[in-house]
């Protein structure tokens, strides 16, 4: 596989990292450890290497590695990339709210000669980079997502959310701003050999998702090949979490209505027991999925919320049952609605109440293509040294990142937030935060990928 040296404009060739599922680096960047002569740091707290003014220079951990003209503008510009996701952070929008943010996205990218442009719902946008003539080329799209999440802030911080009720907990403030460094650096140095296509996608915290959006729009016309980042506050600064096939997992919705004539709790018998119907689903439910389906699928039923009665003595007639059904496996999930169905039926027939049951199906697993993955950790290595890939597990969680990936290969990593000096805050946390040192390492993986992805 031929990738882009990070010391000049030569191609050369990388081995691929041993390591993409090795379980003991996983474990050792869950710890924090670092390996024996590792050029990448992992200590600090979220001000490191920023000047006392709190706007200075971030310390660069991939400095030196070039390509030239990139560490040139790092250094000219950390500062700048700071300010960035500082104003993002505190100027936090929900999912299809995100107008001021993607004006800021506009006004910067217009500024440098580029032509953005909206998405057709008004958040969100789409902008090319490279020459348009002088066929054959390959296109190839970067994608950061910039909403927020309705969460109230507790990191106390100067630059803490000014909107009440959001605030960015899950890093898309820094995603945001990797992307535009990644755009701008990409916008000031060498004629680039292909097309990339930028894509900063607005509501990927709801479902289905913003990604169906983009696609609507044509945001993947002539595309060949994707790739996206995550924030991951499991890994410290200056790592990179990489895995080749399923890295996420299909999230659905259930919401379960029950209804019932009603009554008295000394008369069960005469009438019929919507809170028992309710228990019965709660947990006979993930039994027997856990019966039906492939264990190795990594498929889950969680209940998140559960409401019925006000009364100790009254028998309610109506209840709600919500949670989320995951699965790691993307044919599992074609057929976990009609099972879900099926089982949930099963489970109320006796007890005479009725019901409806809205499935709606989220974003399907994150599957990593095998080449794109390969390119994409060699290209980490050469842009942050050999030590900055590690392996990391399959997540339960959701991201809409798969639709993307239905349609064309690509790769999604993640991106070490942690300091070696602080806590792990969690994601859609209230107390979430990150190591800032992580965005100028974001934008050497984006552009490093990127000119790899074009050159291979």
């Amino acid at each position: 596989m031929t990738v882009v040296d990070s010391r000049g404009p030569e191609p050369r060739k990388t081995a691929n990292n041993g390591g993409l599922d090795d379980a003991d680096a996983w474990r050792e960047a869950e710890l924090g450890a670092r390996p024996p002569g590792e050029p990448i740091g992992d200590s600090g707290d979220t001000m490191s290497g920023v000047g006392s003014d709190g706007h200075g220079a971030l310390e660069d951990l991939g400095a030196g590695r070039g390509p030239a003209w990139l560490d040139a503008w790092l250094t000219a510009n950390a500062g700048h990339v700071l300010s960035w996701r500082r104003h993002i952070h505190a100027h936090p929008e929900l999912s299809r709210a995100e107008h001021g943010t993607t004006a800021f996205l506009a006004e910067r990218l217009t500024a440098a000669g580029l032509s953005p442009r909206v998405l057709p719902g008004g958040t969100g946008l789409l902008c090319d980079l490279g020459p348009e003539n002088a066929q054959p080329r390959r296109t190839i799209a970067l994608r950061a997502d910039i909403d927020a999440l309705p969460l109230t802030e507790a990191t106390g911080l100067p630059f803490s959310s000014t909107a009440d009720g959001v605030a960015h907990a899950c890093g898309h403030d820094a995603h945001t701003t990797i992307l535009l460094g990644t755009a701008l650096a990409l916008a000031t140095g060498p004629e680039l050999p292909g097309r990339i296509r930028l894509i900063f996608q607005h509501a990927e915290e709801v479902m289905p998702g913003g990604a169906l959006d983009v696609l609507a729009a044509g945001g993947l016309d002539g595309v060949e090949q994707i790739f996206g980042l995550h924030c991951d506050p499991r890994l410290p600064v200056g790592r990179v979490g990489v895995k080749a096939g399923a890295i996420t997992s299909a999230s659905d919705l259930l919401e379960l209505r029950l209804n019932s004539p009603g009554g008295h709790t000394s008369r069960p018998h005469l009438t019929a027991d919507l809170v028992h119907a309710l228990g019965t689903v709660i947990t006979g439910l993930p039994t027997l999925l856990s019966r039906r389906v492939d264990p190795r699928t990594g498929t889950v039923l969680t209940w998140g919320a559960v409401h019925a009665g006000e009364a100790p003595n009254a028998i309610p007639q109506t209840g709600v049952l919500t949670g989320t059904l995951r699965t790691g496996d993307r044919g599992t999930w074609a057929e976990l609605e009609p099972l879900t169905r099926e089982l949930v039926s099963g489970l109320l027939a006796p007890l005479g109440v009725g019901f409806d049951l809205q499935h709606r199906r989220g974003v399907p697993p994150v599957v990593n293509d095998a080449a794109s993955t390969e390119l994409m950790s060699a290209a980490i290595q050469a842009a942050l040294g050999e030590h900055a890939v590690t392996g990391t597990p399959q997540s339960s969680g959701g991201e809409d990142f798969g639709w993307y990936l239905e349609h064309v290969p690509g790769s999604f990593v993640r991106l070490g937030v942690r300091s070696g000096q602080a806590r792990a805050r969690d994601l859609h946390q209230p107390t979430f935060d990150l190591d800032e040192r992580a965005l100028l390492v974001g934008i050497r993986v984006m552009v490093g990928t990127a000119l790899a992805a074009l050159t291979k």
